[in-house]
């Protein structure tokens, strides 16, 4: 059911807005600074390492937006960065608390202005962030949305459906840039960890409709094995290209992946993209199991970070990161490619894409 005509009328995709393309230009990267041990437990001392060799790569092609809980935390995450080459005038600190990391998740989505109208102002989603339906502490996170908004100098836009504020994460949806959306049934339909009770499909594909400028989904079907989200899509399928994905497959017919994947590829087989273009699919095996205190984590090459000038790549010691790594940069020729040692990282059940939001270049 369409909202009436006056509020949709005031709402981002009526007047031109849309979430643009993760490949479009960026006016910056936002990341917050590691210090909840609990997400690292026994394995915390190397991530900060593995932050300040992501943003020595990032600073290197934009500016990147820091968030440190404090100046005695902006103080520790300099003497790293200093001793890692990684500071430079492209990184900027902002105090403001948090209680994890995933910027993906729990920052706001910036759009796009429409092209004819270069004087409009910017506009950023902040969506309602209750730690995936999973986590008690998430009272910082919820308000970083908001205050990343705020420093970018945009509007700051709360997306309902009917009367209900909407809980989604960035990392639960991919687009083209051009109208079209990918998600999963697991994440945003299921009884599980569930977002939003009152949505269904409907629901969401008119939210999608309404605030991302979105005129096609592709739904999947479940995302990967240890994934702490229950379906993020990013661990899965990624536009590369407005009609081409990359998307995981699992050669191990033993594996808990193989049936998931496969189904996920058929679906992506039969999808149009908004234009009623078939998708163009590039497939790249998973990496064999990462499995720390005898759980599986969610390692994939998907969670890979699409930067001005650079794809970061999560890379696990394993076979497959070198077929990962050829495949993306014959996909992203003009980019460099950087590999990213996360086999520390992602016992935190998240990588390069989870802890990146972007923020678009003003036209």
């Amino acid at each position: 059911m369409r909202p009436p005509r006056a509020i949709h009328a005031k709402l981002p995709a009526a007047q031109g807005y849309r979430m643009p393309a993760e490949w479009e230009p960026h006016e910056s990267t936002w990341l917050a600074w590691p210090h909840f041990r609990g997400d690292w437990p026994g394995k915390f001392d190397p991530i900060p390492w593995v932050y300040a060799e992501i943003v020595r790569n990032l600073a290197r092609h934009e500016r990147v937006d820091l968030i440190v809980s404090d100046a005695r935390w902006e103080k520790r995450a300099w003497t790293v960065l200093e001793k890692a080459d990684a500071l430079s005038g492209n990184v900027c600190f902002h105090h403001w608390r948090t209680d994890r990391v995933w910027t993906r998740d729990s920052g706001c989505i910036f759009l796009t202005p429409p092209t004819d109208h270069s004087h409009s102002e910017p506009l950023a989603l902040h969506f309602q962030f209750n730690a995936w339906a999973k986590y008690p502490n998430y009272k910082f996170d919820e308000e970083v949305g908001e205050r990343m908004a705020q420093a970018a100098g945009a509007r700051v836009v709360h997306p309902f459906s009917k009367k209900h504020r909407v809980v989604l994460e960035g990392g639960s949806i991919d687009v083209n840039g051009r109208g079209t959306l990918i998600t999963t049934e697991e994440c945003l339909l299921s009884t599980t960890q569930q977002r939003n009770p009152p949505m269904d499909r409907a629901a969401y594909e008119q939210l999608f409709a309404d605030y991302f400028g979105v005129e096609s989904d592709i739904w999947l079907d479940s995302g990967i094995a240890g994934d702490d989200t229950h379906g993020h899509v990013d661990d899965i399928t990624r536009f590369v290209a407005p009609n081409t994905v990359v998307t995981m497959i699992e050669q191990n017919d033993r594996s808990e992946n193989y049936a998931a994947l496969h189904a996920n590829l058929g679906r992506l087989k039969n999808a149009r993209t908004s234009d009623g273009q078939k998708l163009e699919i590039v497939e790249i095996p998973m990496p064999g199991p990462v499995v720390f205190e005898g759980r599986q984590l969610p390692a994939s090459y998907a969670n890979f970070y699409i930067a001005n000038g650079a794809v970061l790549v999560p890379v696990f010691n394993d076979p497959n990161d070198r077929i990962a790594l050829s495949t993306l940069e014959g996909l992203f020729p003009t980019r460099e490619i950087v590999p990213i040692y996360c086999g520390d990282l992602i016992w935190g059940f998240g990588a390069l894409h989870c802890m990146t939001q972007q923020q678009p270049r003003k036209t």
